[in-house]
């Protein structure tokens, strides 16, 4: 009588491998596809990143160290004189007005934004998409436009002073152009959505029950906001308030523009450092402050979330 493994086909595979490849080899194969599908999806995002955000960053940080040329360009010399300049009076001047206007800004935006975002959440749900379209419009229209839309408004012959003068409030035409104020409003309509969406999403996300149960137990509507609504959208509140800050702080279009170039900001020097004077390390270590400035409001956004999110946790 003949076996059964007698009978086996030539080239079958008998034995313990009859069932198919090792298992540690299909895991293995398994993992390579899992790894190559990653790849795939992260290749176009993580290759962005390092070409256009690390590459030059890199290249910032290296210039830091290194001194401009005589003629411009840079003199590979290591030196610390980069840093030191930093803290000269007439830099710190431009780095503590540009603070200001950038403070005051996000100040009056956060003022205009809170209410709008939470008017804009209590709204029913087929009108809030178009209020949040109406906040987002503007961003669908060139940014020289608008600010020089800006111009035109506020310039001596503009819209502003011929209906003022109009309605027989002035009699000649007011100097609305090229002064600190000027900037802060075109900085505020600039930036003003930015600050106006983290906090819809954050009032969003309120549980309506905590207001109800915050009245049901005899706060005033005053303090329900200032001890249940305003800590529970703190984050999103410090949120708005860096989207507005950090571009307000390094813009120079706007100074340029409105400001008519007499408000110098930190936005502006770095620029000049790097297209009219042609110093490349000081323009970097100038840029360089601006990104630890950002570090540290990120690492202060985080802190805010963790210590709210926790209370808020603990409430739960």
């Amino acid at each position: 009588m003949t076996a059964k493994h007698d009978l086996a086909p030539p080239g079958a595979v008998t034995g313990p491998t009859a069932g198919g490849p090792p298992r540690r080899s299909s895991r293995r194969s398994r993992a390579l596809g899992t790894a190559g599908a990653r790849l795939a999806f992260l290749g176009p995002g993580l290759g962005y990143l390092i070409v256009l955000l690390l590459v030059p960053l890199a290249l910032v940080l290296s210039y830091t160290v290194f001194r401009r040329g005589r003629f411009g360009g840079v003199i590979y010399e290591a030196t610390g004189e980069n840093f030191t300049r930093l803290f000269d009076p007439l830099y710190l001047h431009v780095l503590l007005e540009s603070i200001k206007i950038a403070a005051v800004t996000t100040l009056v935006a956060l003022l205009l934004g809170y209410p709008t975002a939470y008017a804009i959440a209590r709204l029913p749900r087929k009108w809030k998409t178009v209020a949040l379209v109406a906040v987002v419009l503007p961003f669908w229209t060139n940014f020289l436009i608008r600010v020089y839309a800006w111009v035109i408004m506020l310039s001596g012959p503009g819209l502003v002073n011929e209906t003022l003068t109009g309605i027989g409030i002035i009699d000649k035409p007011l100097e609305l152009l090229y002064n600190q104020g000027t900037i802060v409003t075109g900085l505020l309509y600039s930036y003003l959505p930015l600050m106006i969406l983290p906090l819809f999403a954050a009032i969003e996300r309120l549980d309506p029950q905590l207001a109800e149960a915050s009245a049901n137990l005899g706060a005033r509507p005053a303090r329900t906001f200032l001890s249940v609504t305003l800590p529970l959208t703190m984050p999103g509140v410090l949120t708005g308030c860096i989207f507005v800050f950090v571009p307000s702080l390094g813009n120079f279009v706007i100074p340029e523009i409105l400001g008519g170039g007499r408000s110098i900001m930190v936005g502006n020097l770095i620029r000049d450092q790097f297209l009219k004077a042609r110093d490349y390390p000081f323009g970097s270590t100038l840029a360089l402050a601006m990104i630890a400035v950002l570090i540290v409001l990120l690492f202060l956004q985080a802190w805010v979330s963790r210590v709210y999110g926790g209370t808020e946790g603990r409430r739960g």
